[in-house]
Parts: C-alpha cells; sequence; structure tokens
C-alpha cells in the first residue's frame, strides 16, 4: 500500500509543480518544456524537500516514452518528407554525422571511451520536436518552405534517431557495454558482433513486416469496430490499447524496445481514415504522460554540475547551439538554398529535446554512458531550449541585416552554385503586376494573370524557384526585394501592380517604401497575419490588406448564414458591413456592380 501512496504522491506532486513551472515558463515567454524539467528537479533527489522515487519516476517515463513515440508515429508524414527529400534527407544525414563527431569529440576530451562518445554525440545531434514544431508555430512559418524543410529535416533525425535506439544495444558488447535491451528484458547471447548484429536486424525486420502488412489492416479495423459502437470510451480504450499493446508485444515476442513499437503502431494508425479521431482522443493523455516523462528526466538532474563543470556545460551547449547552427547553414547553403532558409534551419535545431533524453537513458542502461553524462546532456538541453526563441529573433535580424547588403548574401548564396543572374534577358515590361514571393500564395496569383494573359514579373529569392520560373518562361528576378536594385530589375518604376504576397509585415513595409519611391502612383496588395499590422498599412495608403485569419472567417460567415436561412442578397450585404467596419471604410451600395476585369487580351474589344 506504501508503494501505491508513493505512485500517487509522485503523480499528483509531479503534475502539479509541472503546472505551476509551465506557468511560469509561460510567462517568462520560454517553451513549458522548461517548466516541467524545472519542476522534475524540484521534487528529485537533488534538491531539498520532496523526494520522489526515482524507480517509479522511471516507470512513469517509459510510458510517457511509448505515448510520445506513439504521437511520432501518427504524425508521421511520408509526403511532408517525401516533398523536401532533396534537402532535408540528406542534409539531415550529414548535420547528424558532423554533430556526432564534435559530441564524440567532447566525450574523448572528458576521458570517455568510444560508446559514450557515440551516445553522447547521438543525444546532442537531435533537436526536439516539440520545441520546434511549437517555435516554427509562434514564429508564423510552419506553413511556409522554411518551415516544411525543417520539418521534413526532424522527421529524418527522428527515423535516424529509431535506428540508433534499434541498433545501439546489438552495438553495446563491442563498444564496451552491456547487451541488455532498452526494456525488454532480454540479455542477448555471447555471440560475434555481426551475428548479433545480424540477428537484431532479423528481428526488427520480422516486427516491421508483420506491423506493415497485418497490422496496417488489423489495428484500423479493431479501430472501426470501436467507432461503430458509437462510444467514444472504446473508442479511446482502443487507441491507448493499440499504442501500448503494440509496444509491449513488440517487446516480448520481437524483442525490439517499446519506443519502437509504440512508433510503428502510431504509423499503422496514421494510414486509416480515423487516424485524426484517433490523436484528438489519445492527445490529452500523451500530453500528460509526456508531462510526467520531462518531470522525471528533470528528477535525474543534478544542477549542481553546473558548479562543478561550468566549461564542460559550455562546451556541449557550444556543440549544440553553434555547431549545429553552423553546420546546417553550411549544408543549406550548399544545396543552393537562400540565406533566410538556412538561418531559419539554423536555429530550429539549436536545441536538444524528448529523444536526447531517451538516448541517454538507454546508454546509461547499456553501461556506455556515465550518469555525467546525461547531467551534461539534461543541462545542455535546459539552456538550449532557454534560448532557443532568442536564436529566432537573431536569425530574423541576421537576415535583414544581410538583405542590405546584397553582394556578400549572393556570394553565401552562390557558393555551391554557379552564378545567376538577378534578372534574364528579357525586354522591358509596362503596365505589369510585381508579384513578390512566389510561394502558396503568390503561386495562385501568378497562375490566375497567367489564365487572363496579363503580364507579372515575380521577385523571389529562392534561387531553385527562380531557376524552374525561367525554365517555364516566367519572368523572374532572384534575389531579396529589399536589397537595393533588385526591384527595379523588376521594372517596378514602370508597375501598375506591386504584390506583397511573403507574410513579413516589416518587410512589406520597406517594399512598400522603396516601390511608392520608385513609382509614386502604383496600386499595392498585401498579405500579414496581424490585425494591428493589417490597421497601419490600411493607414499607409495600400490599395487592399488581406488578414488570412479575417478572410477566413468573413467566408465562413456567409456559408453559416446562407445554411441557416439567410437570403444571399442579406447574406452578402451583412459580411461585406463586417468587411467595411473592421477596415474603418464606408459600405458600398449592394446595388452597384463589381468592378469588370481587364478584358483578356485574346478577346476581340
Amino acid at each position: 500500500m506504501q508503494h501505491a501512496t508513493e505512485l500517487i504522491s509522485i503523480i499528483a506532486l509531479g503534475l502539479v509543480c509541472a503546472f505551476i513551472g509551465g506557468m511560469l515558463a509561460q510567462q517568462l515567454r520560454l517553451p513549458p518544456l522548461v517548466g516541467y524539467l524545472v519542476a522534475g528537479i524540484a521534487i528529485g533527489p537533488f534538491t531539498p524537500g520532496f523526494v520522489g522515487d526515482p524507480a517509479l519516476a522511471s516507470q512513469l517515463a517509459e510510458l510517457g516514452v511509448i505515448l510520445l513515440m506513439f504521437g511520432v508515429g501518427l504524425h508521421f508524414s511520408i509526403g511532408d518528407l517525401l516533398a523536401v527529400r532533396t534537402i532535408a534527407l540528406p542534409g539531415a544525414i550529414v548535420q547528424i554525422a558532423v554533430a556526432t563527431a564534435m559530441g564524440a569529440g567532447l566525450a574523448w576530451g572528458y576521458g570517455w571511451g568510444a560508446g559514450a562518445g557515440l551516445v553522447f554525440g547521438l543525444a546532442l545531434s537531435v533537436a526536439s520536436t516539440v520545441v520546434l514544431l511549437r517555435a516554427l508555430e509562434g514564429q508564423g512559418l510552419l506553413d511556409t518552405d522554411k518551415g516544411r524543410i525543417a520539418v521534413g529535416w526532424l522527421i529524418v533525425e527522428d527515423l535516424a534517431m529509431v535506428v540508433a535506439l534499434v541498433l545501439l544495444p546489438a552495438l553495446a558488447p563491442s563498444l564496451g557495454g552491456e547487451a541488455a535491451g532498452i526494456v525488454g528484458h532480454h540479455v542477448a547471447p555471447d555471440h560475434g558482433l555481426w551475428v548479433t548484429l545480424g540477428l537484431t536486424l532479423a528481428k526488427v525486420g520480422v516486427f516491421i513486416a508483420v506491423m506493415l502488412l497485418g497490422g496496417r489492416r488489423v489495428v484500423p479495423y479493431l479501430l472501426g469496430l470501436a467507432a461503430r459502437t458509437g462510444s467514444r470510451e472504446l473508442f479511446t480504450l482502443a487507441v491507448l490499447a493499440s499504442a501500448v499493446g503494440i509496444a509491449y508485444a513488440s517487446s516480448e515476442l520481437f524483442g525490439v524496445s517499446f519506443a519502437l513499437g509504440a512508433f510503428f503502431a502510431g504509423m499503422v494508425l496514421a494510414e486509416s481514415d480515423l487516424s485524426h479521431q484517433a490523436a484528438a482522443d489519445s492527445l490529452p493523455l500523451q500530453d500528460a504522460f509526456a508531462v510526467l516523462f520531462f518531470v522525471s528526466v528533470g528528477m535525474l538532474f543534478d544542477p549542481g554540475i553546473v558548479l562543478r563543470e561550468p566549461l564542460s556545460i559550455l562546451g556541449v551547449v557550444g556543440v549544440i547551439v553553434l555547431g549545429k547552427s553552423v553546420a546546417a547553414i553550411a549544408i543549406v547553403l550548399a544545396f543552393g538554398h537562400p540565406v533566410g532558409t538556412a538561418l531559419t534551419i539554423a536555429a530550429s535545431l539549436a536545441q536538444i529535446g524528448e529523444f536526447s533524453f531517451i538516448l541517454a537513458g538507454l546508454g546509461i542502461s547499456l553501461k556506455l554512458l556515465p550518469e555525467e553524462g546525461r547531467d551534461l546532456i539534461l543541462g545542455g538541453a535546459l539552456l538550449s531550449i532557454t534560448l532557443n526563441p532568442l536564436f529566432f529573433v537573431l536569425a530574423d535580424r541576421v537576415s535583414r541585416w544581410l538583405g542590405e547588403r546584397p553582394e556578400l548574401r549572393r556570394r553565401l548564396e552562390r557558393r555551391a552554385a554557379a552564378p545567376l543572374p538577378v534578372r534574364a534577358a528579357a525586354p522591358e515590361m509596362r503596365g505589369h503586376a510585381v508579384i513578390i514571393g512566389y510561394g502558396r500564395v503568390g503561386s495562385a496569383i501568378g497562375k490566375a494573370l497567367q489564365d487572363w494573359n496579363l503580364p507579372f514579373v515575380v521577385v523571389e529569392r529562392d534561387r531553385r524557384r527562380v531557376e524552374e520560373l525561367r525554365v517555364q518562361g516566367v519572368p523572374a528576378v532572384f534575389g531579396d526585394a529589399t536589397a537595393p536594385g533588385i526591384l527595379d530589375a523588376a521594372d517596378i518604376a514602370s508597375a501598375r501592380l506591386v504584390v506583397v504576397a511573403t507574410p513579413d509585415p516589416h518587410q512589406a513595409r520597406r517594399l512598400l517604401a522603396k516601390a511608392r519611391a520608385a513609382n509614386p502612383e502604383i496600386d499595392s496588395v498585401v498579405r500579414t497575419h496581424s490585425d494591428t499590422e493589417r490597421r497601419r498599412l490600411e493607414e499607409d495608403g495600400v490599395g487592399l490588406v488581406l488578414m488570412a485569419e479575417r478572410e477566413l472567417a468573413l467566408g465562413m460567415m456567409t456559408y453559416a448564414l446562407r445554411s441557416l436561412g439567410v437570403r444571399e442578397g442579406e447574406a452578402r450585404l451583412f459580411v461585406d458591413t463586417s468587411r467595411s467596419e473592421s477596415q474603418g471604410t464606408p459600405v458600398a451600395e449592394p446595388e452597384m456592380p463589381a468592378p469588370e476585369l481587364r478584358q483578356r487580351r485574346d478577346e476581340p474589344e
């Protein structure tokens, strides 16, 4: 009974302290993950006050790992990875190799063995999925090309760490450790390295085959049965039973880790039509046990190492935030991507998180990594996650600084590629549109202009996109539109319209100032994600400012009114009134016809 009381105590105090720590971190504009780790330190054995049972904490952490890996598999998208495979796949592999080598070099300096160096380096090489996604979302970068590359890069890192979790137990004896599984209580016989490695890969291969051939049919079928009962409790139970049951069965039957089993459980479930509902129903429990996982990790951290080994901590942080960042910038630039993308990827990867903790725990269980290594990894994680928001700010400022120095920026972006002219040879244009940014928004506008045979020029700083556009015969200017001479190359002085399709509001104001300086009569349309910025741009006389969230709400408002019986004319008048009131402009009379589009050039007058 005393054991049960200790379990309740550690869950209760862990969640309460995590909530307090998370709220404080949020108030300080830090990721809540920092607060969860600090909460674990507060109830750990290295600080005064209540001390939780580390053995119970480790079991809760294991359940947290299962649900974390299940969530990773559930959200794993092969499509997202394939979309950016040309940069994410080789880039992530090279960056992992470089960061692992740097971490192993630190381990060698600490006097550790090769096995400790490998685990330590791998732990420093992989960024936190939780921190990355929340940082990109907070910066409004998740749906941009930069964000998609960063997410694809992290998918490759996660896959590499899954492979590491599989292979490290088999390699442990050759690296100076013990041949014990990470979770399943299997001890490998004393075979040679290649035999042990072959047996491990064979077991994993059989498990993967069973999951892909049988699990893809059985798991969705069972979830479908639960869904047809109409009971939400049974459906949620089916999801959790699939995650934990497959993880346990994979360990007992195939000798693979709980983490790998849970990852594949999520993957096979992701292919079901019920995957979104499964993710939504399991998310609260995933979040709760993920919090307990981070709390339990914090309990294992000895904060005294910061005072005992300050230089070692600085070395670890240096590898995470400087070494990885420099490597990522060099790799992205080498593949011909713009500096802005390189800086965003570098900022995204300048931290470590959950996979690092899992690897550290595995390394200690295999007697490869000393406990001091885990403390250094945890210290590096705390500091790097805390500093990560500052790196996004720094990346933005460096990108702007380089934007004001076009020659330096062009030299950096051309290092691994042949020089690309700012503009391909083309006659001067007049009365055209200048589209700045050719992502999802800009390309949709460009396609519409092509359909109407209307002239336009694209200004884009993604070299590959510019090359593709020129092959298609679309006039495209290569460079940052805020840099001197770039808008001139797009014949801005004789343009009729400038379309700012990039989401950066600060860049939009600078671009409009440059465009108006060259062409005071030019019309303009701008996108933004800030209501404050929208009002400021409208006060500056921008022809049309669209905020995606507001336009989405107005579109849904129109449909809702029509669906509930409001006549079409009245619904549109109400929505137009709402739009005009938010813009502070008078409402047009409903009888007034909409302005006619310019006549197509291939149609007779």
